[in-house]
């Protein structure tokens, strides 16, 4: 017996089926458009995420010979912050700005002015940033009227796959923080700060745990995807959260970080625990919070980089049978920790925690003619590394104490890369299931729905294993510390000008 974890991710989507042991049966992804229709404007099709999700099931369906029928139960887990409007007959209004869209700038402004930023914040533990799913909300009402008006209810990510998936509509408490009218110590929406806002609250489903059941697999889906009629589906949750999940992350003050397209890192509490740079949401545990830092940099800075400068590495991959972004990691490895005073700052879409900059840029300091392509590719690492440090020690300041970091998503497959993390922020680490805990966490969900697993301790036992650990190299203690604070210091002096 299966079960089926479905990740939409910010290129791609990712299917993997998992045996009860954990063990991946098979796996599949399917990419799709990211649109930049205008400046801090980006965007994505839901529908380009269902057709997605289609194809990659098919494939694994019959690449594994696995029957449908076998399939126990299903779970899904996305991106954070989308606001998808869907009409009554279920049809998607237009494309969903995404998390990195920054849009709604003034309408933030406009709501602090209107409320106060500690009334928003008191409520949903969360500063407001235009990359919340509520400002884009917002936004729909004060530029789109006549959308606003068809709307019947918003949706995220995960949400829409379910809604495709059964025709069930729900919003999972895990994606809640994308609101500041949810209330974070309840786990429900707070009507009044609705009226407040002048928001409808007859957009927002009713809330449900990420491991309740909420509907089942409908004849039309069965027929554009492959699946059984009747799987179950629970409600899934936000992808950092089930990736924490499939790291193994469930305790008190255990720590994941992410390598996926964006950075970041999740800890899991069990207090309400609050800090204006950091992101507070539920665990998918439902009964545990996750302090997180969430950033723009993560694996997608290489995979931008190697886009613009990496035709010769694309060359040399494809004659020595490797991937393209081992060979530019290869040429990072050339390179002595520090990369010889080149400083990187990720922000290639402005940033998330802990600065909430949407106007700050990508920058590299310190080039000369001494350095290299193989010079800004490690540096461009390095710059990733920093900003996991940077929202590690807020959180430390905050009072979480972080002892040791479980690595998930592509880039901790890179030991280069998870080591420099390790040296960097001075923390042993340890790497499960990388590739595929955050799906492995959506399954979960859905098996200890189904009653595979018992609960999440069980369901952690019996799935969760680590294949490596990266302890700090004291020796790059020093320089990283020096560089770090350059990387500091680069942000503090041009911010001003990155106005």
């Amino acid at each position: 017996m299966y079960l089926l974890g479905i990740d939409i991710g910010t290129s791609s989507c990712k299917v993997a089926l998992f045996a009860e042991d954990g063990k991946v049966v098979a796996q599949a992804n399917a990419g799709y458009h990211v649109f930049h229709p205008q400046k801090g404007w980006v965007e994505q099709n839901p529908d380009d995420w269902w057709k997605a999700v289609c194809k990659a099931t098919r494939d694994i369906l019959q690449s594994s010979k696995i029957e449908p029928e076998d399939i126990l139960g299903i779970g899904v887990d996305g991106q954070s912050w989308s606001a998808i409007p869907i009409s009554s007959d279920g049809k998607v209004l237009r494309n969903t700005p995404i998390w990195m869209d920054t849009r709604a700038q003034g309408i933030c402004e406009e709501l602090i002015s209107q409320i106060g930023e500690d009334t928003l914040f008191n409520i949903s533990g969360n500063p407001l940033q235009p990359s919340y799913s509520l400002p884009k909300v917002l936004w729909y009402r004060d530029y789109l009227p006549d959308l606003y008006r068809q709307t019947d209810k918003i949706l995220q990510s995960n949400s829409y796959i379910v809604y495709k998936l059964t025709g069930a509509i729900t919003q999972d408490i895990s994606q809640g923080y994308g609101y500041q009218c949810f209330d974070m110590r309840k786990g429900t929406w707070d009507n009044y700060l609705c009226e407040e806002m002048n928001l409808r609250a007859d957009l927002l489903p009713e809330i449900a745990l990420c491991h309740e059941v909420v509907g089942r697999v409908t004849e039309e889906a069965s027929r554009q995807c492959g699946l059984a009629v009747g799987i179950p589906v629970v409600a899934g949750g936000i992808d950092s959260a089930c990736g924490a999940l499939g790291a193994g992350v469930i305790n008190d003050g255990e720590v994941q970080e992410q390598g996926g397209q964006a950075g970041g890192m999740s800890i899991c509490t069990d207090n309400y625990r609050t800090d204006q740079q950091l992101i507070l949401s539920y665990h998918v545990t439902s009964e545990k919070w996750l302090l997180q830092g969430g950033t723009v940099g993560g694996g997608g800075i290489l995979k931008w980089f190697e886009e613009q400068f990496g035709y010769e590495e694309r060359i040399k991959a494809e004659k020595n049978g490797i991937s393209r972004f081992e060979e530019i990691t290869n040429l990072a490895k050339k390179i002595l920790p520090g990369s010889e005073g080149l400083v990187f700052l990720p922000y290639m879409a402005g940033e998330r925690s802990p600065i909430w900059n949407p106007n700050a840029k990508g920058v590299y300091y310190g080039l000369d003619f001494s350095k290299t392509k193989a010079h800004m590719i490690r540096a461009s690492m390095e710059g990733v590394a920093f900003s996991l440090k940077h929202n590690l020690d807020v959180a430390e300041r905050a009072g979480v104490e972080v002892k040791r970091l479980r690595a998930m998503g592509g880039a901790a497959n890179s030991q280069l890369w998870t080591q420099m993390k390790s040296d960097v922020t001075n923390k042993p680490i340890d790497v499960p299931n990388s590739d595929t805990a955050t799906t492995l966490g959506a399954a979960m969900l859905a098996g200890i729905a189904v009653g595979i697993y018992k609960n999440f301790e069980d369901a952690v036992a019996k799935t969760v294993r680590v294949r490596r650990s990266h302890v700090p190299n004291e020796r790059n203690l020093s320089v990283y510390q020096k560089n770090y604070r350059t990387y500091l210091e680069l942000y503090a002096r041009l911010k001003e000008m990155m106005q």
